[in-house]
């Protein structure tokens, strides 16, 4: 079953939404546990639960935040995670949108620099890699493509939108 997630915030189309303190703390105790209750939250923030269900509701609304469940993709027999720097010529938009659409994809971003693309991925084995490097340079406008395999994780966070 794949899932579509909400429109992301991230883009040169939405301006930036201010947060004041309290949806800040809010954000903040969520990031901690995504499962803590409202009432709990209140307690920490010093609003009612009523109060934190509405303001959580509006973080979720405009697209601020998601309440996701995250795993870990060893534990689900991905062996294989790596960040792919993609070269393109033509609309970066349109080759951005086709390679979003494969499944295995789970980030992808236009950027300056080396690449036009990036993307990040996760996949079952080397041969599934293989499948899907093909996958990728076979899109229209893909020049080539540079494949950093991620060998160990050390730090990730995502505390970063209080800050």
């Amino acid at each position: 079953m794949t899932e579509e997630r909400p429109p992301s915030r991230r883009g040169s189309d939405r301006s930036p939404v201010h947060l004041d303190e309290t949806a800040k703390r809010i954000i903040e105790q969520l990031q901690q546990d995504g499962r803590r209750s409202y009432a709990a939250i209140g307690k920490a923030v010093g609003l009612s639960e009523a109060a934190v269900r509405q303001r959580v509701q509006k973080l979720l609304d405009t697209g601020v935040m998601q309440i996701v469940g995250v795993t870990d993709p060893l534990m689900l027999g991905f062996s294989r995670q790596m960040m792919i720097g993609v070269k393109c010529e033509g609309d970066l938009e349109t080759i951005a949108d086709e390679l979003a659409a494969l499944d295995e994809i789970d980030y992808v971003v236009i950027a300056a620099g080396s690449f036009d693309i990036l993307l990040e991925l996760v996949c079952e084995d080397d041969e599934r890699l293989l499948e899907l490097l093909g996958r990728i340079r076979a899109v229209r406008g893909v020049v080539s493509t540079e494949s950093f395999v991620y060998l160990k994780l050390r730090k990730q966070t995502y505390s970063w939108g209080t800050r």
